[in-house]
């Protein structure tokens, strides 16, 4: 694991931003695609309003979702409306390099079904490794739609629908997480790193102590 501490919120988002240039210009020289995956929440707010403002080529980085609220896009309860109105509709992304889950006109099993088949054509059929999976952390220790002690946290799956009293969901993997090339854990605030580190010593039952150490890159505040 790499840790990754900044002393504010903004250092931290420069320091992301500068990563993401760095292996987007790679993937580019060598005529790759970067495979990029967001998040929703709260926690990254800060960051999608950054990359509104900043110029950053997108034409070859593709943009996908680690878990959904089976909403409307229109819904404000949407992950992928947060990043649409914070940074997507703004930088004018090409289409073709926005890969959403569909949660409006189908349902929810359906949608999951779908979101899986478009994950394997993507990688072709073969091994699904993100290069960048970014991740938020509830305060109950959950990433994506997985959460403590849940049936999720145990199996394998590219994604599923979660049923939960709060929203319907969809959501990746921990195993997809986890054959994601780099990890990066977004903890954008002194309590959010205060929680990360109470954690960490309760055990698999908790979600994000089951991601692969090896690959995490855990960025917080001092």
């Amino acid at each position: 694991m790499r840790n990754i501490k900044k002393k504010n919120e903004n250092s931290l988002i420069n320091h992301f931003i500068r990563i993401l240039k760095k292996e987007s210009l790679k993937k580019k020289i060598n005529k790759k695609r970067l495979s990029l995956v967001l998040t929703g929440g709260s926690s990254p707010k800060n960051l999608y309003r950054k990359l509104s403002e900043c110029k950053i080529d997108w034409s070859n980085i593709d943009l996908f979702w680690g878990d959904e609220r089976f909403v409307s896009r229109r819904s404000k309860n949407s992950n992928f409306r947060l990043a649409h109105d914070l940074f997507l509709k703004k930088n004018k992304i090409p289409k073709k390099n926005i890969f959403p889950i569909q949660t409006d006109k189908i349902n929810i099993n359906n949608s999951a079904l779908r979101y899986k088949k478009n994950i394997k054509k993507y990688f072709q059929n073969k091994k699904i490794n993100f290069d960048i999976f970014l991740l938020g952390m509830g305060n109950d220790g959950h990433v994506v739609s997985i959460f403590p002690n849940s049936e999720e946290l145990k199996q394998k799956f590219i994604s599923k629908s979660v049923y939960r009293k709060d929203f319907k969901r969809i959501t990746l993997g921990l195993n997809i997480i986890n054959n994601s090339k780099k990890i990066f854990l977004w903890l954008s605030n002194k309590e959010k790193t205060r929680i990360y580190k109470k954690y960490a010593y309760q055990g698999k039952g908790i979600p994000v102590n089951n991601l692969n150490k090896k690959k995490l890159y855990c960025f917080s505040i001092n």
